[in-house]
């Protein structure tokens, strides 16, 4: 029988519970605690400190804290990457961003979904899709990433769009949905 993380990893349905997860929130609890509070810090200490719980961290990434996750361990980041203040991303299952990658400041990036059904909701189940970002993008401030999203390589986010669908290469989309512009 599966346990919660492997069905939460896998995409299936699952539950938030466990000592499983619990510890792995605990352990990125307190790295969230680390380095939001290294804000003082300079800037050369930030990939040691982000390589200690993703999955893997390009040359030239740089995170401004404060961050947020629920894991870390399924974010890969490419090189170059850079995330402004106050992003957040719910990684119950893999978030890929590719190389150069541009994200504004209180941009979400939300892989966690929920049951339609509501007693499936009652029942506290829920899960996860993946979300991959391509290389050279840019995120405008605000922009809400939907879970199952893929955003093509040279796209624009525009600041304050909710991206409910994939968004083609070199496209620039804005709006609540976001539409190509």
């Amino acid at each position: 029988m599966a346990s919660e993380k492997q069905k939460m990893l896998a995409g299936e349905l699952y539950r938030a519970t466990g000592e499983e997860l619990a510890a792995d929130a605990r352990r990125v609890a307190e790295w969230m605690d680390r380095y939001n509070g290294s804000i003082a810090a300079t800037q050369q200490n930030y990939p040691a400190l982000l390589r200690e719980i993703m999955a893997s961290v390009g040359e030239g990434t740089y995170i401004r804290p404060p961050f947020h996750c629920d894991y870390g361990y399924n974010i890969s980041l490419g090189a170059g990457v850079f995330l402004n203040f106050n992003c957040v991303i719910l990684d119950v299952v893999k978030v890929a961003i590719g190389d150069r990658t541009q994200i504004g400041p209180g941009v979400q990036i939300l892989t966690a979904d929920h049951p339609r059904d509501p007693a499936q909701r009652r029942a506290g189940l829920e899960f996860g899709r993946p979300i991959v970002i391509g290389a050279d993008v840019w995120i405008g401030g605000g922009a809400i990433i939907l879970p199952g999203v893929s955003i093509g390589d040279g796209a624009i986010v525009g600041a304050g769009a909710v991206v409910t669908r994939d968004v083609p290469a070199g496209v620039t989309i804005v709006g609540n949905p976001a539409k190509v512009r």
